[in-house]
């Protein structure tokens, strides 16, 4: 459902956070060897090696045709042996949708926290429970270190996501690469839309140029569902906004507010079964649909919400890569509010 990141943050005053971030870390970066030895070890499994070799064609893709970085990252493979490669943590209140952020030096202020182990992660997330606040634990496939650990071999590909169909490798890595072109300190809204963006418009460019058939239609299948959830989850976030908008400081009020939520979220479920009757089963969201509660709509706003600004800026720019990066880079020094309103304002123009 979502293509998550995670930043290794370095300066965290959490020392116990800190060393599992960067020992985490320093393990993946160990186990990361060049494609090229995969590909010569006879011991790699054959589909492994076909997934590499993908990889690499839409590595080569992301600089020729969208002129994304072209550095050390994702030409080495690491197997981690697990299905996730960190496991993210967010929280918000009972009656909101904006995350809990946690702080560090030079990456600023992000909506979650990650961890590489999935115990620490939900430790993590019991205590903000027991703060008082909604919290969700999500496996995370992939991050990106930004471009910081180049020097030291760059962002691996991972077992993680390399089996993934075509399509949403080619979505994930170039999600991932865009945090290398920009990143904005303290607004993550901005930078997530702005990676899914890229995603979503250099997906499309390469299965239209790149992909053969079969790999095409499974993409528009499952993108097919992929919007339609995000239909369904955008509605209710706009259904949980109105009810939390109304002044709840009065008991009465906060009682109401309680039964208007409860029946949203019974709503939003019923309406993912029906959604999921017309998919003939397909069960691909029902661990999120399952945990779905404030801190798991905040987050999923976050890659989402300004995406149509993009777009639509993309669109502005004659469909012009350098010039779209430079244009969000013009952006992203206006203040927060103020670049933000921008994307709305692009997103309503016809």
């Amino acid at each position: 459902m979502l293509v998550p990141c995670l930043l290794v943050l370095t300066g965290c005053a959490d020392t116990r956070y800190y060393w599992q971030s960067v020992t985490g870390h320093l393990q993946l970066m160990q186990a990361a060897r060049p494609i090229e030895q995969w590909l010569a070890d006879s011991t790699t499994p054959l589909a492994v090696q076909q997934r590499l070799r993908l990889a690499q064609d839409i590595r080569r893709f992301a600089v020729t045709e969208l002129h994304l970085p072209d550095n050390a990252s994702y030409h080495r493979y690491a197997d981690l042996q697990r299905r996730h490669v960190v496991w993210n943590v967010v929280a918000a209140p009972e009656f909101s949708l904006s995350l809990k952020t946690w702080c560090f030096p030079v990456a600023g202020c992000v909506g979650y926290r990650g961890y590489f182990s999935e115990a620490d992660a939900q430790a993590e997330a019991q205590a903000q429970r027991a703060a008082g606040l909604e919290a969700s634990v999500y496996g995370v496939p992939a991050y990106s270190t930004l471009g910081w650990m180049n020097w030291l071999g760059g962002d691996p590909l991972l077992n993680t996501f390399i089996r993934y169909p075509d399509g949403e490798v080619a979505r994930l890595l170039f999600h991932e690469l865009s945090h290398q072109v920009l990143y904005v300190p303290d607004d993550t809204a901005f930078n997530e839309s702005f990676a899914t963006a890229v995603e979503r418009l250099g997906a499309g460019l390469w299965l239209a140029q790149q992909a053969g058939p079969q790999a095409r239609q499974a993409y528009a299948e499952f993108d097919a569902r992929r919007q339609q959830f995000r239909a369904l989850t955008r509605s209710t976030r706009d259904r949980l906004q109105q009810i939390y908008s109304v002044d709840g400081s009065q008991a009465n009020a906060k009682k109401n507010q309680a039964s208007l939520k409860h029946q949203a979220m019974q709503d939003f479920r019923a309406a993912y079964a029906e959604l999921k009757a017309t998919w003939g089963g397909y069960g691909g969201y029902d661990a999120w649909v399952a945990q779905a509660n404030n801190a798991a709509f905040g987050a999923q706003a976050a890659y989402d919400e300004l995406v149509p600004g993009f777009e639509a800026l993309f669109v502005r720019q004659a469909r012009n890569w350098p010039a779209f990066y430079d244009a969000v880079k013009e952006l992203a020094d206006l203040p927060k509010s103020e670049r933000q309103q921008q994307l709305k304002q692009w997103a309503s123009e016809p």
